[in-house]
Order: C-alpha cells, then sequence, then structure tokens
C-alpha cells in the first residue's frame, strides 16, 4: 500500500514539482562531476590549457591530452560538462571558428606547476578507493561488523595497513597533503603571521610527514623558531634533508617532544574523541614544560564555521573520514575534547575557507 499525499505535496506548483525532481537527479549526479574532475586531473587538461598560453581550442586540446582521435566528440562532451560546473570556461573565438578553452580560479590550481597545484589532492578524493568504500555506507550503518571503520569493512585492512602494504595507495596520500600544507601555508603566513609571531623559540610539527612543508614554511618566515616534526619511524626515514628542520621519529600517543607550540594539521580529524584527548593531554605535557605562553595550534574543520557552501564542503569531508572511523567537528564538539584534555581556554579563526586556526591554550 502506497503512503498516502500529505497535503503540502498536493499544494507543489508544477514549477516546485519540477525543480525539486532537478534538484533531487543533480545531487544523484554529483559523484559524475568528481569523475569528471579527476579524468581532466588525469589528463593534465589545466596543463595543456597553461602551456597554450591560457586559450586552447577542443581539437589543440585534444592532441595536447592524448585523447584518441575517434573520441574527440566525447572528449567535448567532458569539456562541456567541466565548463558548465566552473572548473574550466569557454569562449567563442574572433570570427568564429569554435570555443577557446581557459582556466578558472579552480582549474589554475591543477596546473602542475607552482607552490598552488592540487592536482594530488584532486587524485586522492576521486581515487579508486575514496570513490568505492562510500558505497557501503549503508550496509555500515545498518550491519553490525567487527570492523572498526567503513574502510576496513570494504576492504578488509585500515587505510594505515593498506598504505605500509602499498606503495601504490601510500604515496599518493602524502603527496596530496605536501601539495595541501603549500597552500594553507602560503595562507597562514600571510594573514595570520601574528600566530607564529608570538611563539616564543620552539615548534613541533606533529604528523608533519616525510617532507616537512608547513615546519620549513614556518622556520623559513620566522628563523627564531626552532622546527621539528615528529612523525613514525617509516615516514621519517623517507624525509626529505632539510637544513631548518629537525626529524624526530617517535608516537604521538606515547610521547611529543618539548615545545613552545606544537602544530596539528588534519591530524584529529582522523581519530576518535577519546583518542584525540590523549593526543591533546600529551601536546599538554609538551607545552607546559616549556613555561607560559605555550599553545596548541590546530588547522582543521570545524563544522558551521563558515558559508554555507564552506558547510557542505565540511559535511562531505566530514563522511569521508567517516570511512576511517575519523570526524569534523563543530564548536561543541572540539570544545568538549579540549576542556577534557585539560587545556582552559581556546580560540578558532575561520580564516582558512572551508578551515580553521584553532588556539588552544594550556
Amino acid at each position: 500500500m502506497e503512503p498516502a499525499v500529505r497535503a503540502e505535496d498536493e499544494a507543489m506548483s508544477t514549477e516546485e514539482l519540477l525543480q525539486a525532481q532537478t534538484d533531487l537527479y543533480h545531487h544523484s549526479l554529483a559523484y559524475i562531476k568528481s569523475m569528471a574532475l579527476g579524468a581532466a586531473t588525469e589528463l593534465g587538461v589545466a596543463d595543456a590549457i597553461h602551456g597554450r598560453g591560457g586559450a586552447i581550442t577542443l581539437s589543440h586540446l585534444a592532441a595536447a591530452t592524448g585523447v584518441h582521435p575517434t573520441k574527440v566528440q566525447h572528449f567535448g562532451r567532458l569539456m562541456r560538462a567541466l565548463t558548465v560546473t566552473g572548473v574550466f570556461t569557454s569562449e567563442e573565438k574572433e570570427g568564429g571558428g569554435g570555443a577557446l578553452y581557459k582556466l578558472t580560479r579552480i582549474s589554475r590550481l591543477l596546473v602542475g606547476v607552482g607552490k598552488r597545484r592540487l592536482s594530488p589532492m584532486v587524485r586522492m578524493l576521486v581515487s579508486e578507493v575514496s570513490f568505492t568504500t562510500p558505497m557501503s555506507i549503508c550496509e555500515w550503518i545498518t550491519t553490525e561488523t567487527p570492523a572498526r571503520a567503513m574502510f576496513e569493512a570494504h576492504f578488509g585492512s585500515t587505510q594505515n595497513g593498506l598504505w605500509e602494504k602499498e606503495d601504490a595507495y601510500g604515496a599518493p596520500f602524502y603527496s596530496a597533503m605536501s601539495a595541501d600544507s603549500r597552500v594553507v601555508m602560503e595562507v597562514l603566513l600571510r594573514e595570520c603571521s601574528s600566530v607564529f609571531e608570538a611563539v616564543a623559540g620552539s615548534l613541533v610539527d606533529v604528523g608533519g610527514g616525510s617532507g616537512g612543508v608547513v615546519a620549513a614554511a614556518i622556520a623559513t618566515a620566522f628563523p627564531h623558531i626552532k622546527c621539528s616534526v615528529l612523525d613514525l619511524p617509516n615516514v621519517v626515514a623517507a624525509a626529505d634533508d632539510t637544513s631548518n628542520v629537525q626529524f624526530v621519529s617517535g608516537d604521538m600517543f606515547d610521547y611529543i617532544p618539548p615545545a613552545d607550540a606544537v602544530l596539528l594539521k588534519w591530524i584529529l580529524h582522523d581519530w576518535e574523541d577519546q583518542d584525540c584527548v590523549k593526543i591533546l593531554r600529551k601536546c599538554r605535557e609538551a607545552i607546559t614544560t616549556r613555561g607560559a605562553g605555550g599553545k596548541v595550534i590546530i588547522i582543521d574543520f570545524v563544522v558551521g564555521a563558515g558559508s554555507s557552501k564552506e558547510t557542505e564542503t565540511q559535511v562531505l569531508f566530514d563522511l569521508y573520514m567517516m570511512m576511517e572511523n575519523g570526524a569534523e567537528r563543530d564548536e561543541h564538539e572540539w570544545s568538549k575534547i579540549f576542556f577534557e584534555a585539560g587545556f582552559s581556554d581556546y580560540k578558532i579563526m575561520p580564516v582558512l575557507g572551508a578551515r580553521s586556526l584553532i588556539q588552544v591554550f594550556p
């Protein structure tokens, strides 16, 4: 027996009904946008446009990106979708002769030169692993399983375990994190330099990776700060040698080297609340051994901070993090963790688009 039609459904105008249908289909096809963006990234479309002076015809673009001659028409449909969704833009050539494709602010971040290149991040977010795991969301939330995370239930291994076994999975992750860190540090050093100027003399970047991008940027901009990176032994073993950053092998759950400031970029969202409390207690021990003025600097999402589009990005990332039992948190959830870990105050600065800079004080 079909459910009865509600009064508000009966009152829906033709325009409202059709708009609702369009919106529903639009949401249902959102994954196609991701796949199209991933394809453009793999083809190097942004690089090809950039290499031709910022404007290129479809035929030249197809040739430059290795599109098979029999598939140029299909490639044109891909470019049309990417243009409509704002990744690229197009305009008719003067005197006719077809469209010229150009870069937008979004696709400029895919060009393979410079410190703003985010194509590694796109590759990670639209990878087969990232795409197939969320297909299990319904099963995950309706079934009791021995696995602690959706990723583990789907692949039979934790994400870290898979990375350790298969470099094809781990290497793209570290490349993506380094790319993201370069953009983040450009903004932070431009807009929030006072946060680092106030650091008395030392900073440890917890989980900073083998590239040490964040710590190196801070050490270069503020020579008075002695910067170090704490990460797992296998990560530190592959670390890039730098003259202004020290790499320390260890586990943040056991020990964090004493420092005036402890930095956690995209670390806490990987963990459940009780684990975050443990990590932050270790951070507090590290900074209180240095005397007054210490703090923890967190770069992460604060759900609800920012515009509606930024909030949508935050909650989508929350579902992404659910794959590995992580979470994105709102201010109330963050404060609960901070105070349980023994901190006295915090300050949220929504200065990183969808992410925020959070200072936590002992």
